[in-house]
């Protein structure tokens, strides 16, 4: 860009600017700042003021800076390594949860206690046994339970406690009654995580898909405003994402005032408010691609069977098996009419040329026929 050299430099460490004089406010993405070719050059700023990535100077006339694009990202802020993102990236709540599966796994061991997977019913030559969830219509008690069980983990194994005021439920309560300091220095038990969230589902009617998302939502505000989901904030946390997930996902949302009447103590204007800051700190990012909702539903379903969640399973029957075939035959049809539309002009054109050549072959055997 001219006489212009880019670099990764905070904007303290610029030799134009000098040092930082009050503290540095929040930023979630990676800034590029510019520094004037010259004199600016020749003035080398300290080396405690730039990144840990150093500068890359070259050896030849003058010093040469190594352009952003030709500069590795760091992993923690690659694309790859937010779940709620992309479709590669391993969920946070299963490699939460691996730590206790093992270690359930070592004490079953121990103590000579047989695996739950292996009371299972499985599929025979003679029987076929499937359960009544599926990725595109999930089964709805068993996804509450395995998305509790999720923020279960999250809570279990977090990092550390940071939080934010506007989740904090010692500062916004959502009941009148005053509520021991106690209550949010211990863990919330799995149990009480799933009353309160399918208290939510089932005043609002809302659906697994939905519960699918609010998980998405929930990892997604983990991840961008880097904060740790834990005992005073789990409620709203929780409460925001299921508010925004069936905003987006359900085509009949349920409106804020409508939780006010499901949680009774709690006012618009906060849910309001609550609902604003979460969107602030997702970056608007609302969109939750098919390849991640199928990888959530997928982990969420090897969570169950780590973790011996009942599955409902059922012998085949006729009448399913025929609904079965006929929803599979349904959308061979779709393929069969999708796959012709875009191949009609060729056909069309194909056919036309082989019907005027068999024209033509069959009007010279009359002629050849007169002739004789």
């Amino acid at each position: 860009m001219g006489n212009t050299l880019t670099c990764c430099v905070k904007p303290e460490a610029s030799p134009s600017m000098g040092r930082r004089s009050g503290p540095a406010e929040p930023d979630y993405e990676s800034e590029v700042y510019e520094a004037a070719a010259g004199d600016a050059v020749a003035v080398a700023p300290s080396p405690a003021a730039l990144e840990p990535a150093e500068l890359d100077l070259g050896t030849g006339e003058g010093h040469h800076l190594q352009h952003i694009s030709d500069r590795e990202m760091p992993d923690e802020l690659a694309l790859e390594s937010n779940p709620s993102d992309h479709p590669r990236a391993s969920t946070i709540f299963l490699n939460k949860s691996q730590t206790d599966v093992r270690e359930k796994k070592k004490n079953n061991y121990v103590n000579h206690v047989s695996p739950g997977h292996l009371t299972k019913k499985y599929s025979s030559c003679s029987t076929i046994f499937l359960d009544d969830s599926t990725v595109s219509q999930p089964n709805l008690r068993t996804t509450v339970q395995c998305v509790t069980l999720a923020i279960y983990y999250h809570i279990k194994n977090r990092d550390a406690n940071r939080s934010l005021d506007i989740f904090d439920e010692r500062s916004h309560p959502l009941t009148r009654e005053t509520v021991p300091e106690e209550y949010f220095r211990h863990d919330p038990e799995h149990k009480f995580i799933y009353r309160f969230v399918r208290t939510l589902f089932s005043a609002a009617q809302l659906t697994a898909e939905c519960a699918i998302v609010t998980l998405v939502y929930l990892e997604r505000l983990l991840t961008y405003a880097e904060i740790d989901i834990c005992p005073t904030n789990w409620k709203r946390i929780v409460l925001g994402a299921v508010l925004l997930a069936s905003k987006v996902w359900d085509d009949q949302a349920v409106w804020n005032v409508d939780y006010c009447q499901i949680l009774k103590d709690i006012t618009v204007e906060d849910m309001n408010e609550m609902e604003r800051h979460f969107l602030e700190l997702l970056q608007f990012n609302i969109n939750v691609p098919a390849s991640v909702y199928a990888k959530y539903y997928f982990d969420l379903r090897s969570l169950a069977d780590d973790n011996d969640l009942p599955f409902v399973f059922a012998p085949l029957s006729r009448e399913r098996a025929q609904n079965l075939e006929a929803i599979s035959r349904l959308c061979e049809d779709k393929d069969l009419c999708r796959a012709a539309l875009r191949r009609s002009l060729s056909a069309d054109n194909f056919i036309g040329v082989q019907r005027s050549k068999a024209i033509l072959s069959r009007g010279r055997q009359h002629q050849e026929g007169k002739r004789k």
